[in-house]
Parts: C-alpha cells; structure tokens; sequence
C-alpha cells in the first residue's frame, strides 16, 4: 500500500509541477511560480521515492521503476490536458497550444528517460534481453508499453527481494549461523586468479563473514596441471592452519578447484588439515567436449592461444601459467584416470553441488556457446560442466532456476552479480555454510 501511495504522491507532483507552466502563461502570473515548478519538477527527478532500506544501487533502481510508473500514469492526463484542452481553449496549432505541448511532452520525456536510464544502470536482475527489447521496440505502439510494465515488475520484485533479505539479515544478526567450527578455503576454478579488486566468488564473501564466517582464499595460479596447482594449494592451506592455530579447515572449491582440492587432500597429506570438502560444480569425470577440442584444433592455434594466456596472465602475477596442461587435465580421459588414483580420504566429508543452463541464448559468453559444444558431448551442462560429471561425495545436488537462462557455471560464484527471480545464491551459500556447521565442521 506504501509503494502505490508513494507513486501516486509522485506522479500528482510530477504532473503539477509540469502543468503549472502552462497554468502561469495562460493567466499570467507572477515569473517565480516557473521557478517554483521548475524546481518542484527537478527534486522529483532527482529524489522520486524515499526507498528506505535498500542500498545505493537498489535505492537508484527503486527511484528509476517509480518514475517510470509515474510516466505511464501521467500519458492520458497529460495527454488531455495538453492536446484536448489545450485545443479548446487555444485552438490547434496556435502558439499557445504548441508551447503547452512542448513542455507537457518534455517533461514526459525527461520522466521516462531519467527512469529508465536509472533501472538500466543499477538494476542486476533487468537482463540484458529485456533491455534490448527495450530499445528495439521503444515506438512500436502498445508493445513497447507491454515491455515497459515488464520492465517496472522485474525492478519492483528486485527490490522488495532485497527489502526481505535485509529484514531476515537483521532478524540473524549477531547469531553468528555461519561461524563453523573451522574456518573456510575458498578455492577458484582455472583461468582466474583471487584479486581484492575484483572478487571471484561476487558477494558471496561479504555474506558469508557478515554471518560469522573466517574465510581464507586459495590464491593460487589462474592455470597449472592439478599436481602442481595442488601443491600450491597445499602450501596454502598448511599456511592458514598456521596463522588461524585450527586443527582442520574447510574447503569449498568451484570448477577445477575441486579437482585440486581432492588431489591435495588425498595426495599431499591434506586430509590430515581438511574437515569437509565442497565441491561447486566441478568436473570430477571431466568434459567430453575438451577432449574433442584438444584433437581437432590445429596445433598451431592452440599453441598461439596457450602462448598469449601465458603471457598475459605471467604479467599478472603467476609465475609459470600453463593453460594446456590445465585444459589437458579436465578430458574425460585424463579425469577417468586421475579417479582410479586419487580416491577420496575416509576422514574427510565430501559433498558437491551441480547446475544447469536452461537456454543457451541469452546466457554470458563465451558460456553460451560453449554449452552448446558441451550439450552434443556431455549433455545437460551449466555452460561448461554437465550435471553428471559434477556429482561427487556423500550428497549432490543440483542447482535449478525456472529462469529462462538457468544457472550457468559462473552464475554459481555470482561472478557477474545477477539474480535470479526464485534463487539468491548469496543466501544458498549462506544455507551450505550454516548446514557445515550444523554437521559440526
């Protein structure tokens, strides 16, 4: 009820502010009642809804759905007042009703591009479909105002979500749900590298540590064979056993990730430091679809790709990156192999997690066209790992969105900080946390 007083309040003054013009020019008054409208018209542009509760971004989307809303209230009364009675009173085409309809239309115009302009910006669950169609059929009468109201629904669903999750977040605070009894490793996949400026795992973290969690990141190479990026990660968690003073930790790895985690573990003598092992969607029976990749491609562009990955990712920090022998080990062949000789330590709680992309099309690329090859190869897939080479460990699940897109193998990690209308993936990890401390890791 707030919401809908709170845009009718809004457009009332919108459309005062836009007629009083019209109204001191007809009957003229005094020059200050421009100043006055003129001033009244530019603070609502500028602070159109109070919004409370929502952060910066999400405050600017709320702003941007509620003008949008005024603009669609305010074309028929506008539309009257400036055309229909202006024409009577004035006749069509005078002076007078020109100037009336220029700035009844400019003031419309200013309140759709500022809103849209604002929910196009900020908003993380408008997807990039819905805003191209936006702009595609912008003057296709009726249509363009059928996409308009879906665009208004989705911003409005995204920010009442986000209202809920700050009412449960202060409801939770201080209980401390995902403080497990040892801290976390959280473990990137290949082809990235942990960064404080851009973090892997989205927003994830923030959640996390906000409930009481002690994180701790994997840091190693963006792109080494599973041996060599598991004694990394092997250094790295003896490291953190260290500085922490835990018996145990847990590790929770996404895409290669877990591959080098479970040779650490059962390989290198980290059983004896590792609690549980959580695997995100990662490639325990490999992909199908590399290993038709490794032997089709020319030699000769493999080793050009693999030589410019090499360099770039040299002067980003690791100091020997080797993409091939990092695709070479997720074949199916190779993971067949790395199964018969890693098996799982009888000390450690395994789980994993898998997902699925649902329509390829509108999916990120280069996931969109990668799921097609591995869709032929490996069947249904999050993009680049199929639903049955993720499974792995005592319990599996299966991540599903009735989005049209799904969940991809980035969407997993929030890498791109988009949600999904039935799926927050901050608070499943909030749940896959909570649920590794109820088991008492």
């Amino acid at each position: 009820m707030k919401k809908i007083l709170d845009i009718a309040l809004l457009s009332i003054i919108l459309f005062a502010a836009a007629i009083l013009p019209c109204i001191t020019a007809a009957y003229e008054l005094p020059f200050w009642l421009y100043i006055i409208s003129g001033s009244v018209f530019f603070a609502a542009n500028v602070f159109p809804a109070p919004c409370t509760g929502l952060p910066v971004k999400l405050r600017i989307a709320c702003g941007g759905s509620r003008l949008l809303c005024a603009f669609l209230i305010l074309i028929v009364p506008e539309t009257l007042f400036g055309f229909a009675a202006n024409a009577a009173a004035y006749g069509v085409f005078s002076s007078q009703f020109l100037r009336d309809a220029l700035i009844l239309f400019f003031s419309e115009l200013i309140i759709f591009w500022n809103g849209i302009i604002r929910v196009y910006f900020t908003s993380s669950m408008l997807r990039a479909r819905l805003r191209i169609l936006g702009m595609l059929c912008g003057l296709i009468p009726v249509v363009n105002i059928i996409i308009l109201i879906k665009i208004i629904s989705v911003v409005h669903k995204e920010t009442d979500r986000e209202k809920k999750r700050r009412i449960l977040r202060k409801n939770r605070a201080g209980k401390n749900i995902c403080r497990t009894k040892y801290p976390i490793l959280l473990v990137h996949g290949v082809f990235f590298r942990d960064s404080n400026v851009f973090n892997y795992w989205g927003r994830v973290p923030k959640e996390l540590e906000e409930n009481g969690a002690v994180l701790f990141y994997g840091d190693q190479q963006s792109a080494l064979n599973i041996k060599d990026s598991a004694a990394e990660l092997m250094e790295r968690i003896k490291q953190v056993i260290e500085e922490t003073g835990s018996e145990k930790l847990n590790i929770i790895a996404h895409s290669k990730g877990g591959l080098d985690s479970r040779y650490a573990i059962s390989c290198l003598g980290g059983d004896k430091y590792v609690a549980s092992l959580t695997t995100i969607n990662t490639p325990h029976r490999g992909c199908e679809f590399a290993d038709w990749l490794l032997e089709n491609a020319p030699e000769k562009l493999k080793k050009t790709i693999a030589d410019k990955y090499n360099a770039a990712f040299h002067l980003a920090g690791d100091s020997a990156p080797d993409f091939i022998g990092a695709v070479s080990d997720l074949t199916a062949e190779s993971c067949r192999r790395f199964n018969e000789n890693v098996p799982d330590s009888p000390g450690v709680y395994y789980q994993s997690f898998g997902s699925k992309i649902n329509r390829a099309m509108t999916s990120a690329f280069p996931l969109n066209f990668s799921h097609m090859l591995a869709s032929r190869f490996d069947g249904e897939n999050d993009g680049l790992v199929s639903v049955s080479s993720s499974e792995w460990g005592e319990n599996y699940t299966v991540l599903r969105s009735a989005d049209p897109d799904g969940i991809s193998h980035a969407d997993v990690i929030d890498l791109f900080r988009h949600d999904k209308p039935d799926l927050d993936i901050r608070e499943f990890y909030i749940g896959l946390v909570s649920d590794l401390r109820e088991k008492g890791f």
